[in-house]
Protein backbone atom coordinates (compact mmCIF):
# COMPACT_ATOMS: atom_id res chain seq x y z
CA UNK A 1 0.00 0.00 0.00
CA UNK A 2 2.99 0.17 0.33
CA UNK A 3 2.67 -1.84 3.47
CA UNK A 4 4.39 -4.52 5.47
CA UNK A 5 3.24 -7.03 8.02
CA UNK A 6 4.29 -6.09 11.52
CA UNK A 7 3.57 -9.43 13.15
CA UNK A 8 0.69 -11.79 13.75
CA UNK A 9 -0.94 -14.01 16.30
CA UNK A 10 -3.81 -16.47 16.13
CA UNK A 11 -6.21 -13.69 17.10
CA UNK A 12 -4.90 -10.49 15.52
CA UNK A 13 -2.09 -8.87 13.57
CA UNK A 14 -1.08 -5.43 12.39
CA UNK A 15 -0.42 -3.97 8.96
CA UNK A 16 1.23 -0.60 8.38
CA UNK A 17 -0.62 1.48 5.76
CA UNK A 18 0.13 5.05 6.81
CA UNK A 19 -1.79 7.47 9.01
CA UNK A 20 -5.53 7.06 8.62
CA UNK A 21 -7.99 8.34 11.17
CA UNK A 22 -9.17 8.08 14.73
CA UNK A 23 -10.24 4.62 15.93
CA UNK A 24 -13.31 3.43 14.09
CA UNK A 25 -14.79 0.20 12.81
CA UNK A 26 -15.11 -0.93 9.19
CA UNK A 27 -15.71 -4.43 7.85
CA UNK A 28 -13.18 -6.41 5.87
CA UNK A 29 -14.01 -9.18 3.39
CA UNK A 30 -11.89 -11.88 1.83
CA UNK A 31 -12.50 -12.83 -1.77
CA UNK A 32 -12.72 -16.59 -1.28
CA UNK A 33 -15.79 -16.38 0.91
CA UNK A 34 -18.26 -13.86 2.37
CA UNK A 35 -16.68 -14.05 5.82
CA UNK A 36 -15.94 -10.80 7.54
CA UNK A 37 -13.45 -9.48 10.03
CA UNK A 38 -13.32 -6.27 12.01
CA UNK A 39 -10.76 -3.65 10.98
CA UNK A 40 -9.85 -0.89 13.42
CA UNK A 41 -7.86 2.20 12.34
CA UNK A 42 -5.52 3.79 14.86
CA UNK A 43 -3.92 6.99 13.56
CA UNK A 44 -1.49 7.32 16.42
CA UNK A 45 0.14 4.01 15.53
CA UNK A 46 -0.42 4.28 11.77
CA UNK A 47 -1.83 0.77 11.57
CA UNK A 48 -4.87 -1.17 10.66
CA UNK A 49 -5.59 -3.89 13.19
CA UNK A 50 -7.40 -6.88 11.77
CA UNK A 51 -9.16 -9.25 14.14
CA UNK A 52 -10.24 -12.30 12.14
CA UNK A 53 -13.64 -13.65 13.03
CA UNK A 54 -13.12 -16.89 11.12
CA UNK A 55 -9.51 -17.77 11.86
CA UNK A 56 -6.51 -18.32 9.63
CA UNK A 57 -8.16 -17.79 6.21
CA UNK A 58 -8.82 -14.08 6.85
CA UNK A 59 -5.37 -13.62 8.38
CA UNK A 60 -3.70 -15.24 5.39
CA UNK A 61 -5.49 -12.96 2.94
CA UNK A 62 -4.66 -9.82 4.89
CA UNK A 63 -1.02 -10.91 4.88
CA UNK A 64 -1.27 -10.92 1.07
CA UNK A 65 -2.77 -7.43 1.10
CA UNK A 66 0.15 -6.31 3.25
CA UNK A 67 2.67 -7.30 0.59
CA UNK A 68 4.21 -4.19 -0.93
CA UNK A 69 4.51 -5.66 -4.43
CA UNK A 70 4.14 -9.00 -6.20
CA UNK A 71 7.15 -11.28 -6.30
CA UNK A 72 9.44 -11.48 -9.32
CA UNK A 73 7.43 -12.37 -12.39
CA UNK A 74 7.79 -12.28 -16.13
CA UNK A 75 4.08 -11.58 -16.59
CA UNK A 76 3.47 -8.14 -18.14
CA UNK A 77 1.47 -6.53 -15.32
CA UNK A 78 3.56 -7.74 -12.38
CA UNK A 79 4.00 -4.84 -9.96
CA UNK A 80 0.90 -2.99 -11.22
CA UNK A 81 -1.81 -2.36 -8.62
CA UNK A 82 -5.42 -1.56 -9.53
CA UNK A 83 -8.28 -0.30 -7.37
CA UNK A 84 -11.52 -1.84 -8.68
CA UNK A 85 -14.58 0.21 -7.69
CA UNK A 86 -16.85 -1.38 -10.29
CA UNK A 87 -19.98 -3.38 -9.58
CA UNK A 88 -21.52 -6.39 -11.34
CA UNK A 89 -19.96 -7.02 -14.79
CA UNK A 90 -18.80 -3.97 -16.78
CA UNK A 91 -15.35 -3.40 -15.34
CA UNK A 92 -11.92 -4.93 -14.88
CA UNK A 93 -12.10 -8.47 -16.18
CA UNK A 94 -9.87 -11.31 -15.05
CA UNK A 95 -7.34 -10.71 -17.84
CA UNK A 96 -5.66 -8.15 -15.61
CA UNK A 97 -5.20 -10.60 -12.75
CA UNK A 98 -4.18 -13.35 -15.16
CA UNK A 99 -1.34 -11.07 -16.27
CA UNK A 100 -0.29 -10.71 -12.62
CA UNK A 101 -1.72 -7.29 -11.75
CA UNK A 102 -2.77 -6.92 -8.12
CA UNK A 103 -6.46 -5.95 -8.16
CA UNK A 104 -8.17 -4.79 -4.95
CA UNK A 105 -11.95 -4.79 -5.30
CA UNK A 106 -14.13 -2.47 -3.19
CA UNK A 107 -17.45 -4.05 -2.21
CA UNK A 108 -20.58 -3.13 -0.28
CA UNK A 109 -19.79 -3.39 3.45
CA UNK A 110 -22.55 -5.84 4.34
CA UNK A 111 -23.65 -7.79 1.26
CA UNK A 112 -20.63 -7.50 -1.02
CA UNK A 113 -21.00 -7.25 -4.78
CA UNK A 114 -24.50 -7.93 -6.11
CA UNK A 115 -23.28 -10.92 -8.13
CA UNK A 116 -22.28 -12.82 -4.99
CA UNK A 117 -25.99 -13.66 -4.64
CA UNK A 118 -26.63 -14.43 -8.32
CA UNK A 119 -27.14 -18.17 -8.30
CA UNK A 120 -27.44 -21.07 -8.32
CA UNK A 121 -25.03 -22.53 -9.07
CA UNK A 122 -22.74 -21.84 -6.14
CA UNK A 123 -19.26 -23.19 -5.48
CA UNK A 124 -19.34 -24.78 -2.03
CA UNK A 125 -16.78 -23.81 0.60
CA UNK A 126 -14.45 -26.72 1.21
CA UNK A 127 -12.82 -25.45 4.41
CA UNK A 128 -13.53 -23.18 7.35
CA UNK A 129 -16.74 -22.66 9.28
CA UNK A 130 -18.99 -21.89 6.31
CA UNK A 131 -19.00 -25.27 4.59
CA UNK A 132 -22.76 -25.52 5.17
CA UNK A 133 -23.49 -22.18 3.49
CA UNK A 134 -24.56 -21.95 -0.19
CA UNK A 135 -21.04 -20.87 -1.16
CA UNK A 136 -19.80 -18.43 -3.80
CA UNK A 137 -21.79 -17.83 -6.97
CA UNK A 138 -20.37 -19.02 -10.27
CA UNK A 139 -21.20 -15.61 -11.77
CA UNK A 140 -19.15 -13.75 -9.17
CA UNK A 141 -16.18 -16.09 -9.54
CA UNK A 142 -16.21 -15.79 -13.34
CA UNK A 143 -15.51 -12.04 -13.27
CA UNK A 144 -13.55 -11.64 -10.02
CA UNK A 145 -11.08 -14.52 -10.07
CA UNK A 146 -7.79 -13.78 -8.27
CA UNK A 147 -8.91 -10.36 -7.05
CA UNK A 148 -8.52 -9.25 -3.45
CA UNK A 149 -11.44 -7.55 -1.76
CA UNK A 150 -12.31 -5.02 0.92
CA UNK A 151 -15.86 -4.28 2.06
CA UNK A 152 -16.33 -0.68 3.14
CA UNK A 153 -18.67 2.28 2.89
CA UNK A 154 -17.10 5.27 1.19
CA UNK A 155 -20.05 7.37 2.35
CA UNK A 156 -18.18 7.56 5.67
CA UNK A 157 -15.10 9.68 6.31
CA UNK A 158 -13.22 6.61 7.51
CA UNK A 159 -14.01 4.74 4.31
CA UNK A 160 -12.89 7.69 2.18
CA UNK A 161 -9.58 7.85 4.02
CA UNK A 162 -8.96 4.19 3.34
CA UNK A 163 -9.75 4.68 -0.36
CA UNK A 164 -7.47 7.72 -0.55
CA UNK A 165 -4.66 5.72 1.08
CA UNK A 166 -5.11 2.99 -1.51
CA UNK A 167 -5.40 5.44 -4.43
CA UNK A 168 -2.09 7.04 -3.50
CA UNK A 169 -0.28 3.75 -4.13
CA UNK A 170 -2.30 2.39 -7.06
CA UNK A 171 -1.49 2.64 -10.75
CA UNK A 172 -5.08 2.21 -11.95
CA UNK A 173 -8.58 2.99 -10.65
CA UNK A 174 -11.70 1.76 -12.45
CA UNK A 175 -15.27 2.77 -11.51
CA UNK A 176 -18.70 2.39 -13.13
CA UNK A 177 -20.86 4.96 -11.34
CA UNK A 178 -22.97 7.65 -13.00
CA UNK A 179 -20.96 10.79 -13.86
CA UNK A 180 -20.25 13.05 -10.86
CA UNK A 181 -21.56 10.47 -8.36
CA UNK A 182 -18.16 10.00 -6.74
CA UNK A 183 -17.42 13.73 -6.49
CA UNK A 184 -19.26 14.09 -3.18
CA UNK A 185 -17.05 11.33 -1.76
CA UNK A 186 -13.87 12.99 -3.06
CA UNK A 187 -13.20 9.98 -5.29
CA UNK A 188 -13.77 11.68 -8.67
CA UNK A 189 -10.89 12.03 -11.12
CA UNK A 190 -9.96 15.58 -10.09
CA UNK A 191 -9.78 14.67 -6.39
CA UNK A 192 -7.84 11.46 -6.93
CA UNK A 193 -5.51 13.01 -9.50
CA UNK A 194 -4.52 15.60 -6.90
CA UNK A 195 -3.52 12.75 -4.58
CA UNK A 196 -1.73 10.69 -7.23
CA UNK A 197 -1.03 12.40 -10.58
CA UNK A 198 0.35 9.13 -12.02
CA UNK A 199 -2.88 7.22 -11.46
CA UNK A 200 -4.85 6.11 -14.54
CA UNK A 201 -8.55 6.64 -13.80
CA UNK A 202 -11.08 4.80 -15.97
CA UNK A 203 -14.81 5.61 -15.83
CA UNK A 204 -17.36 3.22 -17.33
CA UNK A 205 -20.90 4.53 -17.92
CA UNK A 206 -23.82 3.81 -20.19
CA UNK A 207 -23.56 6.93 -22.33
CA UNK A 208 -20.35 8.77 -21.43
CA UNK A 209 -19.28 11.55 -19.09
CA UNK A 210 -20.90 14.28 -21.21
CA UNK A 211 -23.83 14.60 -23.59
CA UNK A 212 -27.63 14.52 -23.35
CA UNK A 213 -27.82 10.95 -22.01
CA UNK A 214 -24.89 11.11 -19.57
CA UNK A 215 -27.18 11.07 -16.52
CA UNK A 216 -28.96 7.89 -17.66
CA UNK A 217 -28.05 4.53 -16.20
CA UNK A 218 -26.98 2.05 -18.87
CA UNK A 219 -27.63 -1.68 -18.88
CA UNK A 220 -26.43 -4.33 -21.29
CA UNK A 221 -29.82 -5.31 -22.72
CA UNK A 222 -30.86 -1.66 -23.18
CA UNK A 223 -27.70 -0.78 -25.06
CA UNK A 224 -27.88 -3.95 -27.19
CA UNK A 225 -31.33 -2.80 -28.30
CA UNK A 226 -30.58 0.91 -28.71
CA UNK A 227 -27.26 0.56 -30.54
CA UNK A 228 -28.33 -2.04 -33.09
CA UNK A 229 -26.98 -5.38 -31.88
CA UNK A 230 -30.39 -6.93 -31.24
CA UNK A 231 -31.59 -5.64 -34.62
CA UNK A 232 -29.04 -7.84 -36.41
CA UNK A 233 -29.30 -10.83 -34.05
CA UNK A 234 -31.83 -13.64 -34.44
CA UNK A 235 -33.55 -15.61 -37.23
CA UNK A 236 -34.33 -13.86 -40.52
CA UNK A 237 -38.08 -14.21 -40.06
CA UNK A 238 -38.11 -13.67 -36.29
CA UNK A 239 -37.95 -10.82 -33.78
CA UNK A 240 -34.74 -9.16 -32.50
CA UNK A 241 -32.89 -11.32 -29.98
CA UNK A 242 -30.53 -10.53 -27.13
CA UNK A 243 -27.11 -12.19 -27.27
CA UNK A 244 -26.85 -15.12 -24.85
CA UNK A 245 -24.32 -13.41 -22.55
CA UNK A 246 -24.03 -9.76 -21.51
CA UNK A 247 -21.72 -9.14 -24.44
CA UNK A 248 -21.88 -5.33 -24.30
CA UNK A 249 -20.71 -5.34 -20.68
CA UNK A 250 -17.94 -7.79 -21.55
CA UNK A 251 -16.66 -5.95 -24.62
CA UNK A 252 -16.76 -2.66 -22.71
CA UNK A 253 -14.52 -4.23 -20.08
CA UNK A 254 -12.14 -5.37 -22.81
CA UNK A 255 -12.08 -1.91 -24.44
CA UNK A 256 -11.40 -0.44 -21.00
CA UNK A 257 -8.51 -2.82 -20.37
CA UNK A 258 -7.06 -1.99 -23.79
CA UNK A 259 -7.29 1.75 -23.10
CA UNK A 260 -5.62 1.25 -19.72
CA UNK A 261 -2.71 -0.60 -21.35
CA UNK A 262 -2.25 2.32 -23.75
CA UNK A 263 -2.41 4.78 -20.84
CA UNK A 264 0.28 2.82 -18.98
CA UNK A 265 2.54 3.13 -22.02
CA UNK A 266 1.76 6.86 -22.26
CA UNK A 267 2.54 7.28 -18.57
CA UNK A 268 5.96 5.76 -19.19
CA UNK A 269 6.63 8.64 -21.59
CA UNK A 270 4.94 11.52 -19.73
CA UNK A 271 4.98 10.42 -16.09
CA UNK A 272 1.30 11.35 -15.83
CA UNK A 273 -1.95 9.44 -15.55
CA UNK A 274 -5.14 10.34 -17.36
CA UNK A 275 -8.94 10.03 -17.27
CA UNK A 276 -10.39 7.37 -19.58
CA UNK A 277 -14.07 7.83 -20.52
CA UNK A 278 -15.63 4.53 -21.66
CA UNK A 279 -19.32 4.15 -22.56
CA UNK A 280 -21.33 0.99 -23.17
CA UNK A 281 -23.04 2.74 -26.08
CA UNK A 282 -19.76 3.69 -27.77
CA UNK A 283 -18.35 0.21 -27.40
CA UNK A 284 -21.49 -1.42 -28.74
CA UNK A 285 -21.47 0.74 -31.87
CA UNK A 286 -17.77 -0.06 -32.36
CA UNK A 287 -18.42 -3.80 -32.19
CA UNK A 288 -21.00 -3.58 -35.00
CA UNK A 289 -17.84 -3.50 -37.12
CA UNK A 290 -18.52 -4.15 -40.82
CA UNK A 291 -22.31 -3.84 -40.36
CA UNK A 292 -21.96 -0.22 -39.21
CA UNK A 293 -19.25 0.49 -41.78
CA UNK A 294 -21.41 -0.85 -44.63
CA UNK A 295 -24.34 1.37 -43.65
CA UNK A 296 -22.11 4.45 -43.36
CA UNK A 297 -20.40 3.88 -46.71
CA UNK A 298 -23.45 2.84 -48.72
CA UNK A 299 -25.91 5.22 -47.15
CA UNK A 300 -28.43 2.40 -47.25
CA UNK A 301 -30.18 0.61 -44.36
CA UNK A 302 -28.66 -2.70 -43.38
CA UNK A 303 -30.36 -5.89 -44.49
CA UNK A 304 -31.48 -6.96 -41.01
CA UNK A 305 -31.11 -10.34 -39.36
CA UNK A 306 -29.43 -13.26 -41.07
CA UNK A 307 -29.68 -15.95 -38.40
CA UNK A 308 -26.50 -18.04 -38.48
CA UNK A 309 -25.56 -16.92 -42.01
CA UNK A 310 -22.65 -14.54 -42.57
Amino acid sequence: MPAHARGSTDRAFEVHIGALCKPTEVPFMEMESPRWASVRMEAQEEIVRVVPVVGLASRALMTELATAAPGPSTLPLAGIRALDMTRVLAGLNTDTTSHSAEVIKIEHPTRGDDTRAWGPPFAKHIRGKNTESPGESAYFLSVNRNKKSIGLSFASEAGQKILHSLAKTCDILVENYLPNTLKKYHMDFASVNALNPRLIYASITGYGQTGPYSSRAGYDVMVEAEMGLMHITGPMDGPPVKVGVAVTDLTTGLYTSNAIMAALIARGKTGKGQHIDVALSDCQVATLSNIASSALISGEPDSGRWGTSH
